[in-house]
C-alpha cells in the first residue's frame, strides 16, 4: 500500500471518528435543548411558568417523580419492566397510613408512629419487590408479564384494605418532615432526591452490583458465563425498585396527608416516560440516574406546562404515550446504529 493510500484511509477513519463525536454530543445535547425550548414555550403561552412559585412547583414535582424514574430505571437497565410501581406506590401509601392511623388510636408517641409507618410502608415495599423478582428471576416469568399479575394484586390489596375510601389519621408531624420540612429553603423531597440519586449512581458505577446491573443488561448470557449469580442479583434489584418506590409512596403520603389508594395513578407510566426519554434503552444495559433525573424534569415541566395552559388531562396522557413511543423509536434507531 503507498503512502498516498495510507494517508487516505487515516483521513476517512479520523473523518468517521469526528462525525460519531459529533454524533454523540447532538444526541447528549438534545434533552437539555429540548427542555429549554419546552419551558421557553410555554413562557411564551403563559408568563407565569418562569415564576419562582412556579419554578419551586416544578422542582418539587420533579423530585417526586425523579425518585420513581430512578427506580423504575434500575429494573430497566436488567432489560426488566415494573409495571407494577403505580399500585406498589397505592399500597404502601394505605398500609403506611393505617400503622399511623392506629398507633395514633393506641396514644404513642410521635416517634413511635413514625417508626410504625415508615416500617409499615417498606415491608410493604419489600414484599412487592421481593414478589416481582422471585417471579422474573426464579420462575422465568417475562418481566411485563409478572408485574402485570402484581399490578393488579397490589391494586387488590390498596383497594381492601383501606375499603376504597382515603385513610385518615396520618399524624401533622409526617406531614410537617417529609411534605413541609426544608432546608435552606430547599424541600425536602428535594434534598430526599439528591441524596437517593448521589447514592444511587455511586451504587451503579462503582460497586459490583452495579456493574453487574450492565452487563446483565448487555449480555445476560455472558452475565452467566462470568459466574455472575443473575438470579439473585434480579431479585435484588426488584427489591431496589420497590423499596425507592416505597420512599415515593411515603413523601407523596406526606403530601396528600392521608393514604390513597390511587396514589399510584399514572405513576408506570410517567416513571417509564421519564427514564426512556431521559435516555435509558428499553434493550438494557444503558441508562443510569442523570439520565433518570433530566427524563423527570422533561415530563415535569410538559406536564406542569400544560396545566397552566390549560389542556385537558386525557389529552395529557394521549401526549405522554405519543412521547414514550418516540423514544422507544428513537431508542431503537440508537442502536441500529451501532
Amino acid at each position: 500500500m503507498s503512502d498516498a493510500e495510507t494517508s487516505s484511509d487515516m483521513a476517512l477513519g479520523a473523518t468517521r471518528e469526528l462525525r460519531s463525536a459529533v454524533r454523540r454530543s447532538l444526541v447528549q445535547a438534545a434533552l437539555p435543548i429540548a427542555l429549554l425550548m419546552l419551558l421557553l414555550g410555554f413562557a411564551i403561552v403563559d408568563v407565569r411558568v418562569l415564576s419562582p412559585a412556579n419554578l419551586m412547583n416544578i422542582a418539587q414535582q420533579t423530585g417526586y417523580l425523579a425518585l420513581f424514574a430512578m427506580a423504575q430505571t434500575v429494573v430497566i437497565l436488567t432489560r426488566g419492566f415494573d409495571l407494577s410501581l403505580g399500585p406498589t406506590v397505592s399500597a404502601v401509601s394505605v398500609g403506611a397510613a393505617l400503622a399511623m392511623a392506629s398507633g395514633t388510636s393506641a396514644h404513642q408517641g410521635p416517634s413511635v408512629i413514625l417508626l410504625l409507618g415508615l416500617g409499615a410502608g417498606f415491608v410493604l415495599g419489600a414484599a412487592c419487590g421481593l414478589f416481582n423478582g422471585s417471579v422474573v428471576a426464579l420462575l422465568g416469568v417475562n418481566p411485563f408479564v409478572a408485574t402485570l399479575g402484581s399490578y393488579n394484586i397490589a391494586i387488590g390489596i390498596a383497594t381492601t384494605i383501606s375499603g376504597g375510601r382515603p385513610v385518615q389519621g396520618v399524624p401533622d408531624v409526617f406531614t410537617q418532615l417529609f411534605y413541609g420540612g426544608t432546608l435552606f429553603g430547599v424541600p425536602a423531597v428535594v434534598i430526599i432526591a439528591l441524596i437517593l440519586g448521589v447514592i444511587l449512581h455511586i451504587v451503579l458505577t462503582r460497586s459490583v452490583f452495579g456493574r453487574s446491573l450492565y452487563l446483565i443488561g448487555t449480555n445476560p448470557r455472558a452475565a452467566m458465563v462470568a459466574g455472575l449469580p443473575v438470579k439473585r442479583i434480579l431479585v435484588t434489584t426488584y427489591l431496589l425498585c420497590s423499596g425507592i418506590a416505597a420512599l415515593g409512596a411515603l413523601m407523596l403520603t406526606a403530601r396528600t396527608g392521608s393514604g390513597e389508594p390511587n396514589l399510584g395513578g399514572s405513576l408506570s407510566l410517567q416513571a417509564t416516560a421519564a427514564a426512556v426519554i431521559g435516555g435509558t434503552s428499553l434493550a438494557g444495559g444503558k441508562g443510569g440516574v442523570g439520565t433518570a433525573v433530566l427524563g423527570a424534569l422533561f415530563v415535569t415541566i410538559l406536564s406542569n406546562g400544560m396545566n397552566l395552559v390549560r389542556i385537558d388531562g386525557y389529552v395529557q396522557m394521549v401526549v405522554l404515550g405519543a412521547i414514550v413511543i418516540a423514544g422507544v423509536v428513537l431508542d431503537r434507531a440508537r442502536l441500529e446504529q451501532r
